[in-house]
């Protein structure tokens, strides 16, 4: 209600009814755009595979009842509406949108048409010689520099030419440095420095 009255005053500002109208308009295209933007980040790789932590929205089109947000749980599982679980776990969006499809088409939809996207991904995890060790919320476009400087930086007996990450799906440790690219549910290890 209150937003209706900003609009409102500001609309009969600019013009009477047609300022009012061109107020409505502009907040729901800034709306839209934000909504309906093009998402960036790890969820547009096409190779992003998913995982335990990952949050998901599924639209079915023309069935709000089957549709909404759902987390992947720790057995790497979705739980839907009418079709239950979905194992999801290492799938990219591609695939779970093929694997939600395959199972309402055959008894529930005839043609069921969807689109599926990450919400929220999994955290990242910082280890090591950083003032604050910890999970870490992800996001898009990270870099190695950038989640240090999200735990606190390094500790003063850090070791910040030799980086190591874990990366998430694969479970394989490779050398890193500031500017490596951080992914969802990798294991950021920053070692200690010998004197």
């Amino acid at each position: 209600m209150e937003l209706l009255g900003v609009l409102h005053s500001i609309g009969w500002r600019i013009g009477g009814r047609k300022g009012l109208w061109c107020a409505v308009s502009a907040v729901l295209l800034a709306l839209a755009a934000t909504l309906l933007g093009p998402a960036s980040g790890a969820a547009q790789d096409p190779s992003y595979r998913l995982g335990s932590g990952d949050q998901i929205r599924v639209m079915v089109f023309g069935h709000p009842d089957l549709s909404g947000q759902f987390d992947v749980g720790s057995d790497g599982r979705l739980a839907l509406p009418l079709i239950g679980e979905v194992r999801v776990e290492g799938l990219t969006l591609t695939e779970l949108e093929s694997a939600i499809v395959a199972k309402l088409k055959p008894d529930y939809l005839k043609n069921p048409q969807l689109s599926v996207e990450v919400v929220n991904y999994r955290p990242f995890y910082i280890i090591g010689e950083v003032k604050s060790p910890g999970s870490y919320a992800y996001v898009s476009g990270m870099r190695v520099v950038n989640a240090v400087a999200m735990a606190g930086g390094f500790s003063y007996r850090a070791r910040e030419n030799q980086l190591w990450i874990t990366r998430a799906g694969s479970g394989k440790k490779e050398a890193a440095d500031q500017n490596s690219p951080v992914l969802p549910g990798d294991v950021i290890e920053v070692p200690e420095r010998f004197f």
